[in-house]
């Protein structure tokens, strides 16, 4: 199987995918073997909330959709653009998956196989639907993929190379286990947002969907504002309203309560709105349905001390582009470039 096909295979999953709209899926005849697939991946999205209850319909969509625009011809060409990708003794590259957010190892999967090496991949628990379908369609496209894709349940044996994703705490294990292979293993980050003060109103709204997209459950969710000193949150808080209805679905519900009662009982002094807390704290992993926040009164001594933090750091929101950060509302939909890490997942597994 060469590069291009591997490509195209993957072209036509973006197009099969791209029916499925929260408003509406439409069947497109013109999409490959949609009569096996079209109907039990709808149920599936209907369904993915009884196996996992953060994976509402709405978050499964936005996961779904965001796939379907980057899997398309010109994004596959401009992402491997710049590799001299050859395929000629395919490895084996076991895979550790999140499950954290819809389809958060997707990209480590299309990496493996676009690079023509053979996925050993574990899923977590908490996800263990959506990619284990979505292979099965790759395979009815390019049946030359199917033995170059294996799920297991067990203990990952017979891999040439590894990347896996965790905690801090399983990063250990995993650096321990898989020490004598070719690894990359990912860490907690979390992402922050650096406001001037100056931002608008529908910049702000746009923050919020960098907040609660997923609940803020992936690293790419905001979950720390660095903000001048003095500044005033009313217009922040009159964005946030947009997302109010958030509060409304149990589970989220259930962790603003505890993490609120939580930051009361320990005295610590808080902004409230009656969906999201915001907490002054140093520290960037802040609980679901709450921000942490530090003031500055230097805004080059963030830049600093964000550069000297990065392993912390998974993106930073501002509206300054020259920083080369994440737009306001676009932390979600990440490109087939933006590693996860920063670290070239292709380039990694070009050299295994």
């Amino acid at each position: 199987m060469t590069l291009t096909e591997t490509k195209n295979a993957f072209a036509e999953l973006g197009k099969f995918l791209g029916q499925f709209q929260p408003e509406a899926s439409i069947k497109n005849e013109d999409v490959l073997y949609n009569d096996p697939f079209f109907d039990s991946f709808q149920n599936l999205i209907n369904n993915s909330q009884s196996h996992n209850r953060w994976f509402t319909e709405e978050q499964v969509y936005f996961a779904v959709q965001s796939w379907a625009e980057a899997l398309t011809p010109a994004n596959l060409d401009k992402w491997l653009a710049n590799y001299a990708i050859e395929y000629t003794t395919p490895k084996t590259v076991g895979l550790v998956l999140a499950g954290n957010i819809p389809l958060v190892g997707f990209h480590d999967f299309l990496s493996v196989l676009i690079t023509g090496h053979n996925a050993l991949i574990k899923t977590s628990s908490n996800d263990q639907l959506i990619l284990p379908f979505l292979a099965k369609y790759l395979t009815a496209v390019a049946p030359q993929l199917e033995n170059r894709i294996q799920f297991t349940e067990g203990k990952l044996e017979g891999f040439d190379a590894v990347i896996a994703t965790g905690s801090n705490n399983t990063s250990r294990y995993f650096e321990y286990y898989f020490k004598d292979k070719p690894s990359i293993i990912r860490k907690n980050r979390n992402s922050t947002a650096v406001l001037n003060g100056r931002e608008t109103k529908e910049e702000l709204i746009a923050l919020g969907e960098d907040i609660f997209r997923y609940f803020g459950l992936g690293c790419r969710n905001v979950s720390k504002l660095f903000v001048p000193k003095d500044y005033d949150f009313k217009l922040f808080f009159e964005a946030m309203y947009e997302y109010a209805d958030i509060i409304h679905y149990e589970k989220y519900a259930n962790n603003y309560d505890y993490n609120k009662a939580v930051f009361l009982m320990s005295n610590y002094k808080i902004l409230d709105n009656g969906f999201l807390t915001l907490k002054e704290d140093k520290g960037y992993a802040s609980p679901i349905s709450s921000l942490f926040y530090e003031y500055y009164e230097n805004i080059d001594e963030v830049w600093k001390r964000l550069a000297e933090e990065h392993e912390q750091i998974q993106c930073i929101v501002c509206n300054d582009t020259d920083k080369g950060n994440v737009r306001f509302g676009q932390t979600q939909k990440p490109a087939l470039w933006d590693y996860a890490d920063n670290v070239d997942t292709i380039s990694f597994l070009s050299k295994i």
